[in-house]
């Protein structure tokens, strides 16, 4: 996929009837030569639409109006160039949860976490958390405390119950610290301009996390997880997780990660793309948009929108 038609697929299937601002601007980015041939000069991995416009917005450039993105990002492509280097994106969405928790739910308890490139932790406290999922015999709400997160349950019950966690870590090659202002603040860069929601349950999900921090370690999924995941406490379930981590792992190093982490004791989950973690027997996706395939131990269960909004159940 060249770099274009990569801005153009982001706004047509990730950005359409999600966030405006960056439909609008991903499609003219698709068609800005200028910009275009500037991220050639960085890595391909680097060159995704969700970190260029993370990072511009970090440095303080504007994003309503594609001419001016245009401009300002011109103007400053050394400073940007450099953050595109440095930085990965991290989007720690805690909404995610939502969909981790009908999995979570049916484990046997409790449980021992460990989250493969976890950023700042935030996806270790599924228990913390509420949660109200919509489902066609109505509204089911969950968790008494935290950033209540919405999902559109579609093909299942909703779960019953919040899981018990009795250990948490978290694991990844440049771990974020939420009482670092300027980790925050490139948390904050990385969440869509027009969600607010988002915004605020990040703060939200960051004091919980300042009150307990996790415990994050800085590793390769590969080379660290198998000790880390051996800290895990006897009696409680090892679940391994990631969501929406390993698009950004080469494609050699990702499938020695699939074959560790199914050798691991305990259980794995994903939610990646059908294209990252490819499954046999998964069903055509509901619609046009993107999703993920949520799936338990190599077996998919349910296709789920981006930001944990909304999950089909297949299984």
């Amino acid at each position: 996929m060249t770099t274009a038609s990569r801005y153009a697929d982001f706004a047509g299937r990730e950005a359409r009837g999600v966030s405006p601002t960056y439909e609008r601007l991903a499609a003219a980015i698709s068609a800005d030569e200028e910009i275009l041939a500037l991220l050639e000069t960085v890595p391909a991995p680097k060159r995704q639409p969700t970190l260029l416009l993370a990072v511009v917005r970090l440095l303080g450039g504007p994003v309503d109006e594609p001419a001016a993105f245009h401009d300002f990002t011109v103007a400053n492509w050394p400073a940007v160039a450099a953050e595109l280097r440095t930085r990965a994106t991290q989007t720690n969405e805690t909404g995610r949860c939502a969909l981790l928790l009908p999995v979570l739910a049916t484990l046997p308890q409790p449980l021992a976490l460990l989250e493969v490139g976890a950023a700042a932790g935030l996806g270790l406290y599924p228990d913390r958390y509420s949660y109200r999922f919509t489902h066609r015999d109505g509204d089911v709400e969950l968790g008494s405390g935290g950033p209540v997160l919405d999902c559109a349950l579609t093909g299942a019950a909703p779960p019953t119950r919040v899981p018990e966690v009795t250990w948490r870590a978290g694991l990844d090659l440049r771990p974020l610290d939420v009482t670092d202002p300027a980790d925050l603040a490139w948390l904050e860069a990385l969440i869509w301009p027009e969600h607010h929601h988002r915004r605020d349950r990040l703060r939200a999900a960051a004091a919980i996390a300042t009150a307990d921090p996790p415990a994050l370690h800085r590793g390769d999924l590969v080379d660290d997880l198998p000790r880390l995941a051996a800290l895990a406490p006897a009696g409680a379930t090892l679940v391994v997780f990631h969501t929406s981590v390993l698009y950004q792992v080469p494609a050699e190093r990702r499938a020695l990660f699939v074959d560790l982490v199914r050798q691991l004791p305990g259980h794995w989950i994903s939610v990646e793309g059908a294209d990252v973690v490819p499954h046999q027997g998964t069903p055509p996706a509901p619609d046009g948009p993107l999703h993920n395939v949520l799936a338990l131990d190599g077996t998919p269960l349910a296709w789920t929108r981006g930001h944990g909004q909304a999950m089909t159940w297949f299984a």
